[in-house]
């Protein structure tokens, strides 16, 4: 479970890379100024959030921990940001927005090859109230994720000879395990199989910019489209009517070598100007990403790996943990550049090291 969490694809250089962006990040501080009072919140979809932040749609979250997307939706409103549903989540549109009631719930969309069946999960979504859908667009197939070839990992997990092993070694997983209900998804009853063949088997390798007009015609709220990694496609995308581009490369998890993120990102902001709202993902790991994002022009960051590795070690309490040092980090790292809101965040505060 944690090599499914904390790998990308093939030999991990874009997961690698992602992560090498921040650590070239300098900060340009200025000094003398008041910053007694840090204001940490900022405008997402036109709606206030405490920290420039989303709490990521991750797959399967409840091998991570059985309180799985409930643990994560439920801090997330408490914090005061959106988090987005996955599609391959493992707990329904319905259930999580009973659980949530509160919450900014987005439903993140991947287009399936049975189009009533994608369909039917925009409706759901809209009936349970979600504010925004995000498409994914850059799985039209599987990447190809070695750590996953070499653990057999299978969805749901197969109890293998190797399994009951390492259970005996953590009895308190084992004893969960055997104690809550089981795996199930959000938007599938069941399926036997790889990661791998799962996405291959269901999302869509035909799916194009006509689909994505077809998904904003049935939408009538916020429509983000997550994966844009170029000029090209986030000008059609918005052209195409979304209202917000996430600059992401999966976090590493499709294409290795994938460009990067951070690189991609003042260029994608020049573009899309005013027209869309941009966001990015991948390798953001602390606060002082998250303020890096910022400043070069992302109206918030999505993190994923970030909070899994607090649903793991703690369930809700390790989320919400992990939200409140990603909200120190960002209210520390503002005060040490000398900048009291999110909102006064530019590019002359930060810079790139060359390579």
């Amino acid at each position: 479970m944690f090599d499914y969490a904390d790998g990308a694809a093939g030999d991990e250089i874009s997961l690698r890379r992602s992560r090498a962006a921040y650590s070239r990040v300098e900060f340009v501080p200025q000094v003398l100024r008041d910053v007694s009072s840090v204001d940490t919140s900022t405008t997402i979809l036109g709606r206030r959030s405490t920290m420039p932040l989303v709490f990521a749609p991750t797959g399967f979250t409840r091998m991570m921990h059985t309180e799985g997307e409930s643990a994560v939706g439920r801090v997330a409103a408490g914090v005061g940001i959106p988090y987005a549903l996955s599609t391959m989540g493992t707990r329904s549109v319905e259930q999580l927005a009973a659980e949530v009631p509160t919450g900014r719930l987005w439903f993140q969309l991947y287009l399936w090859r049975d189009r009533d069946a994608s369909r039917d999960l925009v409706e759901r979504a809209k009936a349970a109230g979600y504010e925004a859908l995000v498409l994914t667009v850059d799985t039209p197939v599987p990447g190809p994720r070695l750590r996953d070839v070499r653990n057999g990992l299978t969805i749901p997990p197969s109890l293998s000879a190797r399994t009951l092993l390492d259970g005996a070694l953590h009895p308190a997983w084992w004893f969960d395990l055997l104690t809550t209900e089981a795996l199930e998804f959000a938007s599938l009853n069941r399926f036997d199989g790889t990661v791998a063949e799962l996405v291959a088997q269901m999302f869509d390798p035909t799916a194009t910019l006509e689909d994505l007009t077809w998904l904003r015609s049935a939408w009538p709220r916020p429509l983000v489209v997550k994966g844009i990694q170029t000029i090209v496609d986030a000008l059609a995308v918005v052209d195409a009517g979304a209202d917000a581009v996430i600059v992401s490369n999966h976090g590493g998890r499709q294409l290795d070598r994938g460009l990067t993120p951070l690189e991609v990102l003042p260029g994608v902001v020049d573009a899309v100007g005013d027209r869309a709202e941009v966001y990015i993902d991948s390798g953001i790991l602390s606060g002082s990403d998250v303020v890096a994002a910022v400043a070069f022009g992302a109206r918030a960051a999505l993190v994923g790996r970030a909070y899994l590795y607090g649903l793991m070690a703690g369930g809700e309490r390790g989320v919400r943990r992990a939200a409140d040092i990603l909200q120190a980090e960002v209210a520390s790292t503002l005060a040490l550049l000398g900048v009291t809101r999110v909102d006064d965040l530019c590019r002359d505060r930060i810079r790139l090291r060359a390579v």
